[in-house]
């Protein structure tokens, strides 16, 4: 057994909300937590939603979304506590980030949850208080349990849906939440469900992911929905599996807890390393995986049906009709996900001001956000908020597919900083590349380390962060020598029917020469592709070694480097 599991052995992870309100109560220091609990209380504080920031005394804490989906209540307050509590003291601050941001910023995620930094413990019960009035929690926001469910964002509004999943998402998320029979998994256990036929919910790369079918069952023509079990990123990406299983609509509770259930009974809890749900799947196959739900199942599931999934979209930037007629939903590029709490508390009330009484703010799965029923007649004043100027539905290209995970400034695994550099590139590579017109997004996601929180294995253009010992010994930082942030350089990747992930074409490569390689490969690609080819589409069709002349082409060379300590 690990460390970690020993620490989660020691203590029901789910008790450590209650000792969070004794730890504010009696404003304990960092160091009085551990005296009084033990090293093992930085584990458990996961599944009351906090991490410990690398500033010592600070958390920062995620906010569950299931199905991304928010009242303009909600959103709100969201904004509102943000504002009010994350605070970053003075010497944390600096001109640069005042800029991006100003203080007081969230994130938005990939999970669709929103994060907030600089959270001291003694605010926490006030948040929780504030979090209750209108229905929000971050129990199991982190730790090894069931995170945040996913969903298509625009869940009952777009035509290409097959059904509205969305109240199956938050049956799901309603039995996982604080169930402390399914709270003390291996490992973290990610679940994604959708009625939408471009599965924008990202089933291929979750432990679990349900996606639309339709079935006759004794007679009658059902949706509801097949199982795709054991996908997931980091270090061993892995594209998830077909179970040939029919699941409907008011059976999908009982599935996700029969795989949680083969997932707590035979998964690997010795080595962090191999514990997620994936390896396993992969170990037993997925015929033998199958056969331990249906065995650990309480109802009876038929096979397969008809799969309604026709792609993948993942962005709904831009002003769109909704099914509903006369009403609109526009999605906002928030590029790395970042914004101030109070710009998102705006967005939250012009929900309100302009919208229906279904109003509702989403989040995206690429860190962007709707504003939803909005009638034709108020598009226009939406869209001349403040807040829409700086969040555009009408971005370019690379800030539109920008994703960035949290970086080296508050993480503690990162190799590199993400979030500002994400921003920075997006807005500098939309001035200086011409991308066909007939290319909306070019997904561009930056990691700061192997773990892949920003999903850098499926975009057209990935990063994973380096540190870089520049071979030309006369190149230094501003440091004085010569290590340089860098990163490993991705190309090719995407889900959908063409899935696949990305070639790390180069290694080790400098920042400072990404976006000059950048521009090489486009000016290439421009002269290349073929009529309506993606830029993933043509990466794939260039073997790597000429993608790495490209990139270091006569008129922008990459600078040669080496991963620092290889």
């Amino acid at each position: 057994m690990n460390t970690v599991e020993q620490h989660k052995q020691e203590k029901h992870p789910l008790d450590v909300i209650d000792d969070v309100y004794e730890y504010a109560e009696e404003d304990l220091s960092f160091e009085e937590i551990e005296e009084r609990a033990g090293g093992g209380e930085w584990e458990r504080l996961k599944w009351a939603g906090m991490y410990a920031q690398k500033q010592e005394g600070y958390f920062m804490i995620r906010t569950k979304v299931p199905g991304g989906k928010l009242t303009p209540e909600q959103a709100e307050v969201i904004g509102e506590v943000t504002d009010d509590l994350a605070v970053a003291p003075e010497e944390y601050g600096g001109e640069e980030q005042n800029e991006l941001w100003g203080d007081a910023y969230l994130d938005i995620t990939t999970r669709q949850d929103i994060q907030k930094h600089w959270i001291r413990v003694e605010d926490v019960p006030e948040m929780w208080d504030r979090y209750d009035e209108v229905g929000l929690t971050t129990v199991q926001g982190c730790g090894d349990s069931a995170r945040n469910v996913l969903g298509c964002p625009a869940a009952g509004l777009d035509d290409h849906e097959c059904f509205n999943a969305q109240p199956v998402i938050e049956a799901v998320s309603d039995f996982f939440t604080e169930n402390r029979e399914y709270a003390n998994l291996p490992r973290k256990f990610k679940i994604t469900i959708t009625g939408c036929a471009h599965d924008c919910a990202q089933s291929q790369i979750n432990d679990v992911g349900l996606v639309p079918a339709k079935k006759e069952v004794n007679g009658e023509h059902l949706y509801g929905f097949h199982a795709r079990v054991g996908g997931g990123l980091s270090d061993g990406p892995r594209m998830g599996s077909e179970l040939d299983v029919f699941i409907k609509p008011e059976d999908a509770v009982e599935f996700c807890r029969a795989v949680a259930q083969t997932f707590k009974e035979i998964g690997d809890r010795n080595n962090r390393g191999v514990c997620r749900m994936r390896y396993l799947v992969e170990q037993l196959g997925p015929e033998k995986f199958e056969e331990a739900v249906r065995d650990r199942s309480t109802i009876d599931l038929p096979t397969g049906g008809q799969n309604l999934t026709v792609g993948y979209q993942g962005d709904h930037v831009g002003v769109h009709d909704q099914k509903q007629d006369g009403l609109n939903y526009v999605g906002f590029n928030v590029i790395a996900g970042r914004m101030g709490g109070d710009e998102f508390a705006a967005a939250a009330r012009a929900a309100e001001k302009y919208g229906t009484e279904d109003a509702s703010v989403r989040l995206a799965t690429d860190q962007n956000f709707l504003v939803t029923h909005i009638p034709d007649e108020n598009v226009d004043d939406l869209l001349a908020e403040p807040f829409a100027q700086e969040y555009s539905p009408d971005p370019g290209p690379f800030s539109r597919g920008a994703v960035g995970c949290t970086g080296s400034e508050f993480c503690n695994y990162a190799i590199i900083e993400t979030k500002k550099r994400t921003k920075r590139w997006a807005r500098e590579l939309d001035e200086r590349i011409n991308v066909p017109d007939d290319i909306e997004a070019i997904r561009m996601h930056m990691s700061g380390c192997s773990a892949s929180c920003a999903q850098p294995q499926i975009a057209d253009i990935g990063f994973r962060g380096e540190t870089v010992k520049l071979e030309d010994e006369n190149s230094t930082n501003a440091e004085g020598d010569n290590i340089v942030e860098g990163m490993d350089f991705g190309l090719g990747g995407s889900l959908g029917a063409d899935n696949e992930f990305l070639d790390w074409v180069e290694n080790a490569v400098p920042a400072d020469s990404v976006i000059p390689a950048l521009e090489q490969l486009f000016e290439a690609y421009a002269a290349d592709r073929a009529d309506g080819e993606k830029f993933y589409e043509w990466c794939r069709g260039v073997d790597n070694e000429r993608l790495r002349t490209i990139m270091q082409g006569a008129d922008a060379p990459v600078a040669r480097g080496v991963a620092h300590g290889d």
